[in-house]
Formats: C-alpha cells, sequence, structure tokens
C-alpha cells in the first residue's frame, strides 16, 4: 500500500503480481511505438545509449494490443490497448521509461515519461494497470486455466475408463473444475455478470477478448519452461514466478514421468492406447482443432509432458495467476477496473480532480473488492498438490512415486519460505503448501 504509486512497484507486479505473464524481453522498439533515445535517455544508466540497453538484453515491454478495437459499453476511448517499455536499472528492478495509451502514434497519442508532470505519469501507469486487469481476467485467468482445464476434464471423462492410470492421475486435479466454471459462467462472465459490471466491456466485448485470445492460444503456451523463453524471460531478475515455477514443473514432470513409466515399457504402448489417443484427440477437438495443439501422442515423454502440462494448468498456474488478486487488486488505483473518463491526448492536463474522476466509483469499488476477496480465498477442505486422500492407485511403485513427489515439493516449499525470509516482499503463490490440485475456485 505504502509503495504502491512507485515506479519499481508497477514493474514489480508485471514479474510477481496476478498477471505475470505479459512481460516479455524487448529487442527492438516497434513501429508502433516511437520511443526515441532521446526520450528515455535521463532514466538509463548514465552514458549508455538505448540501443546499447536493448542489445545487453536490459529493456522489455508490455502490450495489450489484444485490447484494440474491442466493444465497450461506455465511451469507445475508455479502453484502451497500451503498451509500456521497462527498464532494469541498477538496482535489478525493472521500472517503466515509457508509456503509449494505445495502438496507434500521432499527436494526440503521446508517450508518457518518468519525467512528465506526476499526475499524468500516475494516470498513465493507471490506463496499463487497467488493460492489465482486464486482460488478466479474460485470458490469462479465464481463458488458460479454467476453460482450458474444463476441456481437459471433459475428454477425460468422456476417453478414459475410471481404471485407466491416466483417469487416476488427473481425477484429483480436476476436482470441482466444472462445478466451479458453471457458476463463473452464471454469476462472473453472463451478460449482466461481475465483470460487465466492473469493467467498460460488453458482452460482446468480453467475447471478443476470448476469441482473440483462443486464436494466439498454442499447446507451447502451456509448456511453462518453453514460454518462460520464449518470451526473453530467463534472466529476468527477481522474477519469483519463473524460479518457482520452473521447481513445480520439474517436481511435476518427474512425478508424472515415474508414473508413466509404471505402465508403459516402451513408445509402442503409447502409440497403441487408443483410450489415450482418444483423449488427445478429444482436447484437440475442444481447443477448436487448432494445429496448435497436437491430435497425437507418439512417445512416452511426449505422454509425461502433456500430463504435466494437464497439471500444472489446473494447480500451479492457476494458483499463480488466482490467489493474489485481493493483494493486488484490493487496492483500487493500484490496479483499477475501469476508467471512467477517456485518455488524455496531451500532456499537463491532469490533475488530481481528474485522476479522481477517472478511477471506479464507489460501487464499482465494492463489488470488485467482494469478487477479489471471494476468488483469492482458499476453501475449507482444500487438498493441496501432492494430496490424494482418496486414492485411486493400489499399486506399491506409484504410492513410492507419490511420497518422492510429496518429498520434493516439501523441499521446494522449505527452499521458498527460507528466500521469502529474506525478502522485503514475499513470494507465496507457488509455495506447494499453498498451490490447490486443481481449479476449484
Amino acid at each position: 500500500m505504502q509503495d504502491w504509486s512507485k515506479d519499481y512497484m508497477f514493474g514489480y507486479q508485471f514479474l510477481n503480481g496476478c498477471n505475470p505473464v505479459m512481460i516479455k524481453k524487448c529487442k527492438e522498439i516497434p513501429d508502433k511505438f516511437p520511443v526515441t533515445p532521446e526520450m528515455v535517455k535521463g532514466f538509463l544508466k548514465k552514458g549508455v545509449t538505448l540501443q546499447e540497453e536493448l542489445t545487453a538484453g536490459k529493456i522489455y515491454i508490455v502490450d495489450y494490443d489484444i485490447l484494440e478495437g474491442v466493444l465497450t459499453a461506455n465511451d469507445p476511448e475508455c479502453l484502451n490497448a497500451p503498451l509500456c517499455l521497462l527498464y532494469k536499472n541498477r538496482l535489478d528492478q525493472i521500472v517503466p521509461i515509457a508509456i503509449q495509451l494505445n495502438q496507434t502514434p500521432g499527436e494526440k497519442s503521446p508517450i508518457f515519461l518518468p519525467s512528465d508532470n506526476k499526475y499524468d505519469w500516475m494516470l498513465a501507469k493507471m490506463w496499463v494497470k487497467c488493460a492489465d486487469f482486464t486482460v488478466h481476467q479474460l485470458e490469462t485467468h479465464l481463458l488458460k486455466t479454467h476453460l482450458i482445464s474444463e476441456v481437459f476434464e471433459m475428454a477425460m471423462y468422456r476417453q478414459l475408463p475410471a481404471v485407466h492410470p491416466v483417469y487416476k492421475l488427473l481425477k484429483p486435479h480436476v476436482r470441482f473444475t466444472i462445478a466451479i466454471n458453471a457458476e463463473a459462467r452464471k454469476s462472473l462472465i453472463s451478460k449482466d455478470g461481475i465483470i460487465t459490471q466492473i469493467s467498460s466491456l460488453t458482452d460482446k466485448g468480453k467475447n471478443e477478448v476470448i476469441r482473440k485470445a483462443m486464436e494466439n492460444l498454442s499447446y507451447e503456451s502451456l509448456c511453462f519452461p518453453e514460454t518462460i523463453e520464449a518470451r526473453g524471460m530467463e534472466d529476468a531478475p527477481k522474477y519469483y514466478y519463473r524460479d518457482d515455477g520452473m521447481k513445480i514443473w520439474e517436481a511435476i514432470h518427474n512425478f508424472v514421468s515415474a508414473v508413466v513409466n509404471i505402465y508403459y515399457d516402451s513408445d509402442e504402448k503409447v502409440q497403441g492406447d487408443e483410450e489415450i489417443q482418444e483423449f488427445v484427440k478429444d482436447c484437440h477437438h475442444g481447443m477448436k482443432e487448432s494445429p496448435k495443439f497436437p491430435k497425437s501422442l507418439r512417445t512416452r515423454e511426449e505422454l509425461v509432458k502433456y500430463l504435466t502440462v494437464v497439471i500444472f494448468t489446473a494447480s500451479a498456474q492457476h494458483a499463480a495467476v488466482n490467489f493474489g488478486q485481493f493483494d493486488w487488486y484490493g487496492c483500487i488505483p493500484n490496479s483499477p477496473s475501469i476508467m471512467r473518463k477517456p485518455p488524455p491526448e496531451q500532456k499537463g492536463k491532469v490533475d488530481m480532480k481528474y485522476i479522481m474522476e477517472s478511477l471506479p466509483d464507489r460501487g464499482c469499488s465494492r463489488t470488485t473488492l467482494g469478487a477479489v476477496w471471494a476468488l483469492s480465498c482458499f476453501q475449507t477442505d482444500e487438498r493441496y498438490l501432492g494430496m490424494y486422500p482418496e486414492m485411486g492407485f493400489t499399486e506399491e511403485p506409484v504410492k513410492e512415486a507419490i511420497k518422492t513427489f510429496r518429498e520434493e515439493l516439501d523441499e521446494v516449499t522449505k527452499e521458498i519460505k527460507s528466500r521469502n525470509e529474506e525478502l522485503k516482499l514475499a513470494y507465496c503463490y507457488l509455495s506447494p503448501d499453498k498451490i490447490p490440485n486443481s481449479v476449484a475456485i
């Protein structure tokens, strides 16, 4: 709360906040975002040029182009598609150095800088966080954890018999998912649901964002190591989402590999398992038969990776993007869900009165707080990663694999706790003892 308006905290949230998947390394300034070396010279290390820092991998970018042209319920300019350039400074902080509030540069689309009037800069950051809130809720959270997990669950029930080892492996990780999604369709994302109440999107606008996100969705984007590499975020400092996520991904992968190798002693066994092949084909169908998703699996390693994606998405990824919502959205100015006034088309026109008139009103803020509080709560009978009270397996080798999995997760929990003791702001969302098995809230 004390530091919400500071640039370092704004940048920190792209790494470890509710939506830690948007930021990527910037290798070249895009034409639609004409930031010049002169604009940002004063915010870089003394004596170093923008091009040198781009080459050195110290420049990052966040682009909300998915929101361009989306229908809104109020002024069409009250949902923008901003771009934000960020810089890794000498303190290893990721801080913003330039913001453009839409995708089309020009006189009516100034590039805001940290050296501008403090209210101009504050409002520009609020516009970015408003866009981030929208994309987080509809793409990162709804589509890429809730709806994707439902596809996997439906295919599991339709194609795998209850005695199949993969059914037994996945069942704890689909617990309550269809139920919570049914509730979300009724109260959260319905025509007059909470998302409509607290954002500027129309019902068609919500669907348009999800449609665009679905077009960009790929199997690789659900594979944690690949998506980190694709965004060039392997060496970003203090990226605890990445650090903890890699440990969880490895632990799940090791566990799944142990189980798969118990039941499949060759790649041919995978190829010949008609139920598994139909399961994967059904998932492909659920992804609108996108060529970006596999229709079959040929090796044990492919099966291990596929099942790791299913489990990681339902457990760790959902935990990372869900349970911090009250932490980060509970302070409305930090991440407003809607902006009630159009963005400024000139610098020097914003004051605190303009900002207060732009932020959500009291009723909208109250609804937002209630929603993010409820979404951030654990169930009273929550089952966390590695907890399988309804044991589906009877074979001793699998029981040993589960025991090893739990031990590995316990070790990760200890490492995270030890690390957090040294941090001013702890990162706990991917601590295994706080990761539910399934998408259940």
